[in-house]
């Protein structure tokens, strides 16, 4: 990924286009430590947004053919890295607005809806596609999706990995608004003007308040996802969708 700060916002742009900009360990090791680096001092917002034509496919499927964990290790590198981006996110004394320039699938579905808005390009694709590999949703999608779309298609979205479009994901209220690919800049910076006219230490307050006063509790949430996703890692449903992937083939769970 590479960052820029302009103006009082930083923006985060993943740079790995070739492969829809899909999340290594690395890339959610960095996109946290980017994000615990901001500051209400220095900066109004942060903007993540991809490059090309997607704004992430999720996590990346070659990676995970490769590793070689046990659940406890498992365990260790999710906390470390996607439940690191999570609580980063979460408590972040700044908005975080995702710029949702494409297909946002699995972990980038997720990551849209763990930021504090979210613009889509009309076009863009969505699914909370972990279950098409044998994973649950993380990166705070067992704890923020039924807070955005409601219980009931949560569980739809989670159980069938669905893919869907970007104005059913804002009826959904997945996202703010879908919008024309040639209105997406126009439509975030008037977010971000109206952002930097704001104290930027009470949003980070009131940010602060809402989370915790979410059904309290989001860190155990989502530290128990963390234990569940490193757990489903594990598993001969993880195994053989990696392996259907990437023999371009229908996954057989059964």
């Amino acid at each position: 990924m590479h960052v820029t700060d302009d103006d009082g916002v930083r923006t985060i742009t993943f740079d790995r286009p070739e492969v829809m900009n899909a999340f290594t360990t690395e890339t959610a090791e960095e996109l946290a430590d980017e994000l615990a680096k901001v500051s209400p001092d220095d900066h109004d917002a942060v903007v993540l947004t991809g490059d090309g034509d997607a704004f992430s496919a999720g996590g990346d499927i070659q990676s995970m053919a490769q590793r070689e964990e046990n659940t406890a290790e498992a365990y260790e590198r999710v906390t470390e890295t996607f439940g690191r981006v999570v609580e980063e996110a979460l408590s972040a004394r700044v908005p975080i607005v995702a710029k949702v320039n494409g297909d946002a699938v699995g972990a980038g579905l997720a990551l849209a809806a763990v930021s504090d808005f979210a613009y889509a390009v009309e076009d863009a694709t969505f699914g909370c596609a972990f279950v098409r590999v044998g994973l649950i949703p993380d990166t705070g999608g067992t704890f923020l999706l039924p807070r955005l779309v409601g219980l009931r298609t949560a569980k739809q979205l989670a159980f069938t990995g669905e893919f869907f479009g970007a104005r059913e994901a804002a009826e959904m209220d997945l996202v703010n608004e879908a919008v024309p690919a040639d209105e997406l800049d126009e439509t975030v910076e008037d977010l971000l003007d109206t952002l930097r006219k704001r104290p930027t230490t009470t949003i980070g307050l009131a940010k602060r308040a809402i989370h915790q006063n979410m059904g309290k509790g989001w860190r155990e949430a989502a530290d128990y996802e963390n234990v569940v996703q490193s757990q489903a890692y594990d598993t001969p449903e993880h195994a053989e969708g990696v392996d259907a992937f990437l023999e371009g083939r229908d996954p057989d769970f059964n």
